[in-house]
């Protein structure tokens, strides 16, 4: 028997929803087959099996799971009772002594039991799925009744079954289980979305009875991500103009070139990502976890001899979309071709619009790009995001008038270009010198 572990999919969550199964019950899965599909609070994500075998789902759908803990189970061969319809009990079966066990993993049934398929003396184990356990919770099925069925696989449906067999009043329901199935609040479910705040949920976007708002589960991550950068990195700011006239008209040719669209998000990643080598501490990245640990180590205070830098091996550039779906920053990791930057883009603007990124869209970036499309937005001042040491603003184009060197009067297109970034690694000379590069880059 392999487990089917939840990975760690991001830094910010610390539970993800199991929002679909790909594999029902007791069905037979590949190794490397996509078995359910887990939702963090950004993007959706598909775990896949190892081994090959048979599927026993531990987590129901719905539930709220942690990093590290068991999805789903996988037996080999063709347990007893997972293919063709299990039976229902026939009367007067007699009850197996319970054995507490978790959810989802064996649990020990005495010998002589109608669960006992060895010789007496040993002990067989039925193997009872998380979502059975939920079931028998709503439906007030004790335990003891489950385990005299004799399957080795317990599934759902078999509590189901023997939920309808049993006569009215037999059961334990006390009737917060019963409130709970039909979504009925009982004082400790969890905050929609998120996970990591307890409360009684509330659909998102509305006011309870105190008049506080609740936000979209999107929004909730931002402001952790917004709140923890806050928290860590201390920013600071470079602005500089940009002359962008001849990069929008060089743009309007590259479209025609690439057959893709090119405007000045797609001109900027390429320039940002082309100064990876020259400017390589403006792509990496704090490990705090390493300058505490070696502050321990030292027996005085964290970090005695400063921040552990981590260098990154190649640009990978995180762009900022917020099309009203919330606000996403996936990755463009091929640089090198603006063609590719351009076809990864356009992915990118559609799955801004519908919500549909996958958290690998969204992890791995080195410098952010956000870009800032109002034309009434002269100047932003972007978040360092955690994990990052710089985010470059790009602001829409504007017309400036400026008196030339004759004394004639011209007008020229301009974006005021700003910069982010941690001051325990770049400096503001730094900084200049970054930004005087990619205008000359860009102009």
């Amino acid at each position: 028997m392999a487990d089917v572990l939840v990975p760690k999919l991001n830094n910010q969550d610390t539970e993800y929803l199991v929002v679909e199964w790909l594999v029902g019950d007791g069905e037979p899965v590949r190794a490397g087959e996509a078995v359910a599909v887990l939702e963090t609070s950004k993007a959706a994500d598909e775990i896949e099996a190892a081994v090959s075998g048979r599927l026993v789902h531990v987590a129901a759908k719905d539930a709220w799971v942690a990093p590290g803990a068991v999805l789903a189970r996988v037996v080999s061969g063709d347990p007893a009772g997972t293919t063709g319809s299990p039976s229902a009990p026939s009367a007067g079966t007699a009850e197996t002594p319970a054995v507490p066990g978790a959810a989802g993993v064996a649990v020990g049934a005495s010998a002589g039991s109608p669960a006992g398929d060895g010789p007496p003396g040993t002990a067989a184990a039925s193997l009872i799925t998380g979502p059975a356990r939920a079931a028998m919770e709503e439906l007030g099925v004790p335990e003891e009744q489950v385990l005299a069925l004799g399957l080795p696989l317990v599934r759902r449906a078999d509590v189901e079954r023997l939920a309808g067999t049993r006569a009215p009043g037999d059961g334990k329901d006390t009737g917060d289980a019963r409130d709970r199935a039909e979504g009925k609040d009982t004082g400790d479910a969890r905050a929609t979305g998120d996970g990591n705040v307890p409360g009684p949920a509330r659909p998102g976007g509305e006011d309870d009875a105190a008049g506080r708002h609740e936000l979209s589960k999107v929004q909730r991550a931002v402001a952790r991500a917004v709140t923890l950068s806050h928290r860590t990195v201390p920013a600071a700011y470079t602005v500089m103009r940009f002359d962008v006239g001849r990069a929008l008209e060089r743009a309007g040719a590259l479209t025609r070139e690439v057959r893709r669209p090119v405007g000045l998000p797609e001109l900027f990643v390429q320039a940002v990502a082309g100064l990876h080598g020259r400017f390589p501490l403006l792509f990496a990245s704090v490990d705090d976890t390493a300058e505490n640990a070696a502050g321990g180590a030292a027996g005085g205070p964290p970090g005695p001899a400063g921040p552990v830098v981590r260098l990154s091996a190649a640009p990978r550039v995180g762009v900022t979309f917020d099309l009203g779906e919330g606000l996403y920053v996936p990755v463009v990791r091929e640089t090198g071709s603006l063609r590719e930057i351009a076809a990864t883009l356009m992915r990118h603007r559609l799955a801004a619009a519908s919500g549909g990124f996958r958290e690998q869209d969204l992890t791995g970036a080195n410098i952010t790009v956000t870009l800032h499309t109002d034309a009434d937005v002269v100047l932003a001042v972007p978040i360092v995001l955690p994990g990052t040491s710089a985010a470059l603003a790009v602001t829409s184009p504007r017309p400036e008038t400026v008196l030339a060197a004759d004394g004639s009067v011209t007008v020229r297109t301009v974006a005021d270009i700003g910069l982010a970034y941690d001051h325990r690694l770049v400096n503001g000379r730094d900084a200049a010198l970054f930004l005087a590069a990619l205008r000359r880059e860009i102009e």
